[in-house]
């Protein structure tokens, strides 16, 4: 605003100082030559006129050029002001659009950097949380694996040092020497066998006023009871009852080795001094006699059991052929072979009110689970029925699950496999009458395992059973999937072999589920005729017959090849499965399966799946999870699940089975042992 005043000023100033005339106007010119042109007679009448009308002229000639040069300044004036207030308009509206512009390529130039600062502050902070987080999440996790490992190597240590120290305290005890009171000895032998049944004392009071006591301990099943009744007890007795104990001059102290010279006709007969004695040599099936006052004792060799019985079920290649039998003292002598301990614990129950069969249960004492065995009691006592006469009555009575179709309950009749599910934790129940024996707590990872995996190498044991888990999913979902491609899904069959499996149903005249159904009821009429026959004639029934009816169905143009080439693949799966009761479960499985297959395709068969696998996680076995250790995950116990590591890494018993002495051994690695020896 100061340049435009100033500039005004300046064209005022200029203005004023420089000459100007104004120009005459042509109504001016005109009028002086219209003066001219008039007569002369008319000049001096109208001089006056002339002149008043030349000053009045003048004066607005003078009136009207100072008007014109008011006029013109003015309007240059006005045109210059407006020019110049025009150009201010432009130069302020230009600079304020300069200075818009710039303003906003300021703010945009730091909003923008502001927003990049933010941004990279935002990143840079959550980058920041992101590694603190995962730092936190990875210092949290790393101290959750050091409190787990320090949890496991502190529940390692402390399951050493209880069976280190229940060790020592048996140790000590079968290392302590006989006491001289023969009661001391009969309350220890109780104690320490809890009761067994199958431990048999037989007391012999003699002597003046039977002041003289005797004492014949063995297990029922392992010993000659004939043999002992003949040459030991009877010749005893008779000896004893003519005896004139007045005149009877044998000390107290010489009495026991005269009974042994004049009395005892066996030639198997050996001092015994101390707890350790005594039981190794009783529950091998040994005869032991105590006297009252003596802290020596002798050993009768008196041994006896029956034959063994080959097993029709569960054949092995490697191992013992053996396998129990009817008699409840043969089963429980065949266990007490293999364990040859005090702790083993046999209770006996009487179920049936018109039978009366004897049952017994037999387990570890120390390794069992307390509540499990609680539970068992608790259930076999609530059995009420007029008879037992097999071992499936007491199944079906005490099992968890009586609906579902996978059992919780397993059954074998091999002593081995029995042996090793006691020295794990389980609770064997013996019914008499039958040679099934029946196991738990039943998981279901037990019913894939066999005794021989156990006598095998790790890695052929670990082979195979991969093997077997392989073949439990072809023998289920084999003739769904089938069914299923077939049927809906076409187009996920390679395009020569869908060609060929077109022709080859091109005269059949069922669908795909028809077939699969028919050739699976055809299998398992002949599976069953081959169970029922004769074991010479069964087998040759069963393969020839399977061969024969598919042979000729095909030719018939009832089912095509490729169905029974599925189906035959899917029963020879289903015979790998070592437990029998398992393998029935799959194959009623297998139907239900193959009529959601022909349903709803590939959807209906995961459907199926997934509620398969549903329920077997729904499942306890007295208390345990069924799926142990998949679900609940527990580690330690993969050791021997799917694969079997060597028996050196299996030094801790399974934690779902054992509460107390969860520890197997501490062995180490061959190579250490070698590398040691070497040093």
């Amino acid at each position: 605003m100061n340049s435009n005043e100033d500039r005004k000023k300046k064209k005022e100033k200029k203005r004023l100082t420089s000459p100007y005339k104004p120009h005459k106007s042509s109504q001016e010119i005109t009028v002086n030559e219209n003066h001219q042109t008039k007569p002369s007679d008319d000049q001096n009448s109208t001089g006056k006129n002339s002149s008043t009308q030349d000053q009045s002229t003048s004066q607005k000639q003078e009136t009207k050029e100072s008007s014109q040069e008011q006029s013109t300044p003015e309007k240059q004036e006005t045109k210059e002001s407006s020019q110049e207030q025009s150009t201010s308009q432009k130069q302020d509206t230009k600079e304020s659009a300069q200075e818009q512009s710039t303003s906003q390529k300021q703010e945009t130039k730091e909003s923008s950097q502001e927003q990049s600062t933010s941004q990279k502050q935002d990143t840079k902070e959550s980058a920041q949380d992101q590694s603190t987080s995962q730092k936190q999440e990875t210092k949290e996790s790393s101290q959750e694996q050091s409190t787990s490992q320090k949890q496991e190597t502190k529940e390692t240590k402390d399951g050493q040092q209880e069976s280190e120290k229940v060790s020592k305290e048996e140790e000590q005890k079968e290392q302590e020497p006989l006491s001289a009171s023969l009661d001391t000895n009969i309350r220890i032998v109780k104690e320490r066998t809890g009761d067994s049944q199958d431990i048999v004392i037989r007391e012999i009071h003699y002597g003046e006023d039977q002041k003289l006591n005797s004492c014949f301990f063995y297990t029922e099943g392992l010993t000659d009871a004939n043999a002992f009744h003949q040459f030991v007890l009877e010749p005893l007795m008779v000896f004893l009852k003519e005896k004139d104990w007045k005149t009877f001059a044998v000390s107290h102290k010489d009495w026991l080795p005269f009974i042994e010279k004049s009395l005892l006709p066996i030639g198997g007969v050996s001092e015994i001094e101390n707890y350790d004695e005594l039981f190794t040599f009783m529950l091998s099936g040994e005869v032991i006699f105590l006297m009252q006052g003596n802290k020596k004792g002798y050993r009768i060799s008196l041994k006896s059991w029956k034959d063994r019985g080959v097993p029709e079920t569960e054949g092995v290649v490697r191992g013992p052929r053996e396998s129990f039998s009817e008699t409840m003292r043969t089963n429980t002598a065949l266990l007490r072979r293999r364990i040859n301990s005090p702790r083993l614990r046999l209770e006996g129950k009487t179920i049936g009110d018109i039978t009366k069969t004897q049952v017994s249960i037999m387990f570890i004492d120390g390794i069992a689970d307390n509540k499990v065995l609680d539970e068992v009691r608790s259930r076999l006592d609530r059995i009420e029925i007029d008879g037992i006469l097999e071992s499936g009555y007491i199944e079906e009575l005490i099992q968890d699950e009586p609906y579902s179709p996978f059992p919780t309950v397993h059954h074998t009749e091999k002593p081995d496999v029995v042996a090793g599910g006691l020295l794990e934790g389980r609770i064997a129940i013996i019914v008499d009458g039958t040679p099934m024996v029946l196991m738990v707590p039943a998981l279901f990872n037990q019913f894939f395992q066999a005794a021989e995996d156990y006598y095998e190498r790790s890695l052929i044991s670990s082979l195979i059973r991969i093997l077997r888990f392989i073949c439990l999913f072809i023998s289920l979902l084999a003739p769904a999937v089938y069914v299923a491609v077939t049927t809906f899904h076409q187009e996920m069959i390679p395009t020569p072999l869908l060609v060929n499996l077109m022709v080859q149903r091109e005269g059949v005249p069922f669908p795909a589920f028809v077939e699969a159904f028919l050739m699976e009821l055809m299998f398992e009429i002949l599976r069953e005729a081959g169970v029922r026959l004769p074991k010479a004639v069964g087998q040759t029934v069963s393969f020839v017959g399977a061969l024969v009816i598919g042979q000729a169905a095909v030719e018939a143009g009832i089912v095509s090849a490729g169905m029974v080439i599925v189906v035959a693949i899917t029963a020879i799966s289903s015979f790998v499965i070592p437990a029998y009761n398992m393998a029935i479960s799959l194959r009623i499985l297998r139907f239900i399966l193959m009529g959601i297959s022909a349903g709803f395709g590939l959807y209906g068969v995961m459907i199926g799946l997934i509620v398969i696998v549903l329920h077997l996680c729904s499942i306890r076995s007295f208390g345990i999870p069924y799926m142990t250790p998949y679900g609940p995950y527990i580690s330690a116990e993969f050791k021997d699940s799917i694969v079997r590591l060597p028996h050196w890494m299996m030094n801790r018993r399974p934690q779902s089975m054992v509460s107390k002495d969860v520890l197997r051994g501490n062995n180490s690695s061959p190579a250490k042992r070698k590398t040691k020896r070497k040093s």
